[in-house]
């Protein structure tokens, strides 16, 4: 079927039902890089199947792997013990945690890999892991400016580095620790408060020794180099950053509840979950389980009335990708709801501090923009408006639910760009009751 040009919400019925949260994003990641570089089999039950997996699935098979699609979600990794030369460039679509913690991981091999994306993936910094890499000794060679990709990467002779943060940021730690996997000594990456521990979690699994040391801020995380990993199951959980829009629309849409199943509840994820509680959210959890050593439940939203807070800075690491959500859902909030300490969002797939902004703007909805965040100021939304989302899938979800309660409908460009993360979005809202609807 063609890609729509445009889609646009409506303000909806009241939606109901049940819908199954896609595999974790980050998880998914992970457990292909670390399947490449184990020895033997990995099988992976749950896998998200966006275009960003699809592309670091690809990466892995260049490295050498060998990778296998069984079914819906079920895919098995063969690894050689680690990564060999690639016979061309390594395309990583617009996948920015695949491309970074796949250098980290490249870095650690005697090999010369060279990482390139999509126009969008093109104007995201690199430096940031790039840098330590650099000290551990891989050698880099920018193609066209420094910072940005295209860039070659030399790995092979890596001394371990002790690493200290100033922005907890998982994907800077992740590399490191996957660089480190290869290096003399031991590998240390301090933060000033906790990122998500999917790496930690999931190199343990495949039997590699971590150590994580809390601190009077954050925590100190550490393992040492020459340690292999072996073959493992993982079953990955569902996603809470792609859970949190059917749960979005539930809180904002008169009448609604829905259920995501399966999402995982690690809590260093469920940032935004504690957000919408602050803000009077009636938001439930049942049948906790465990699922790929992470704890998972079924997560309930019925509509509610919201109310503006002030959220956290410290709270940013756990919840990065869901503050446009959370801004479109404060639109309905009575009052402001203040987000601060997300400067982060500005180097995303896009500066998603400044698209919020301008899409809320165009819906009639209050807001003030700053360096580091924005103040959503909620109330009756007019919606009307085509917002442009410079293809960043996340925008364009959020601003989609925003009108299924809006008093207009809203429409967001380029929504092609939302099968990176959450395939089947459209179909899974509609199921739920959403008035979505497609335009060439």
């Amino acid at each position: 079927m063609p890609i729509p040009r445009h889609l646009t919400a409506r303000r909806s019925p009241p939606l109901g039902g049940v819908a199954r949260a896609p595999g974790d994003k980050s998880m998914s990641h992970r457990a292909l890089i670390l399947g490449a570089m184990a020895t033997g089999v990995t099988d992976v039950e749950g896998l998200l199947e966006g275009d960003d997996i699809l592309a670091t699935a690809r990466a892995v098979e260049a490295f050498g792997a060998t990778v296998e699609r069984l079914g819906g979600g079920r895919w098995r990794v063969t690894g050689r013990g680690g990564f060999e030369q690639p016979a061309g460039v390594i395309d990583c679509g617009n996948a920015g945690t695949g491309v970074r913690l796949l250098m980290g991981a490249a870095a650690g091999y005697p090999i010369t890999a060279t990482f390139d994306g999509d126009a969008s993936l093109r104007k995201r910094p690199m430096k940031r892991i790039t840098g330590p890499l650099a000290s551990m000794g891989a050698r880099l060679d920018w193609k066209s400016e420094p910072d940005r990709l295209p860039v070659e990467i030399r790995g092979g002779v890596l001394a371990a580095i002790d690493y200290v943060q100033t922005v907890a940021s998982a994907q800077i730690k992740s590399a490191i620790l996957l660089a480190g996997l290869n290096a003399d000594g031991v590998t240390t990456v301090t933060e000033p408060e906790p990122s998500r521990d999917h790496t930690e979690r999931m190199l343990r699994a495949f039997g590699v020794e971590v150590g994580v040391l809390p601190m009077e801020a954050g925590w100190r995380v550490s393992l040492k180099g020459g340690q292999r990993l072996t073959g493992t199951a993982v079953a990955v959980a569902g996603d809470p950053s792609s859970a949190a829009f059917p749960l979005a629309a539930g809180l904002i849409v008169p009448g609604s509840e829905v259920t995501a199943e399966g999402v995982m509840l690690n809590p260093l994820r469920t940032g935004l979950f504690e957000t919408w509680r602050e803000m009077g959210a009636d938001l439930t959890v049942s049948n906790r389980r465990m699922a790929g050593g992470e704890e998972v439940g079924d997560v309930t939203a019925r509509h509610s009335a919201l109310r503006g807070v002030v959220v956290p800075p410290a709270r940013a690491a756990s919840m990065i990708d869901e503050y446009p959500v959370l801004a479109a859902t404060a639109a309905f909030a009575g009052g402001a709801t203040v987000m601060r300490g997300i400067g982060e969002m500005r180097v995303k797939e896009s500066d998603r501090i400044a698209l919020m902004a301008a899409g809320l703007q165009a819906c009639g909805v209050g807001v003030e923009e700053e360096p580091e965040g924005f103040i959503v100021t909620g109330g009756p939304v007019r919606g009307g408006a085509t917002v442009t989302t410079h293809g960043d899938h996340r925008i364009a979800m959020s601003h989609l639910v925003l009108g299924l309660a809006a008093d207009e409908a809203v429409t967001v460009d380029e929504p092609g760009m939302i099968a990176t993360s959450f395939p089947g979005f459209v179909e899974l809202m509609r199921g739920l009751g959403a008035d979505i609807a497609s335009s060439a």
